[in-house]
């Protein structure tokens, strides 16, 4: 497994072991610039989301990324942590199922990773 695997698996893992539900991982290389993946997942809760977010950023730090960005953070509702070629999105409930990423890149292929899959 190369190192940009492994981080993915870690931060999948991160957003299911702070009780992330439904993580998906989107294979975005062929699609945009922006990421090679996103991954998306959801909190119940503000407080949980910011949880799972502030989670995410320790593992990319243990995990020695450079220059992670975060956007949301403080409201809770729609967190973005950009790894580079990561992008982790970890969403309330609410707002996952308004903006449903999932569908809006829907020709991206899903990979199997974490308990869920």
């Amino acid at each position: 497994m190369v190192k940009g695997e492994k981080l993915l698996e870690e931060i999948v893992n991160t957003c299911e072991d702070r009780k992330g539900e439904n993580c998906i991982v989107l294979n975005m290389a062929n699609i945009t610039p922006v990421a090679d993946y996103y991954v998306i997942c959801h909190g119940n809760n503000e407080r949980q989301v910011q949880a799972i977010a502030k989670a995410v950023k320790e593992t990319a730090e243990e995990h020695q990324v450079d220059n992670i960005k975060i956007e949301g953070l403080e409201n809770g509702r729609w967190v973005l942590i950009d790894l580079g070629a990561i992008v982790c999105h970890v969403f309330h409930k609410e707002e996952r199922d308004y903006y449903h990423l999932e569908r809006l890149w829907g020709d991206a292929t899903k990979i199997s990773i974490g308990e869920g899959h």
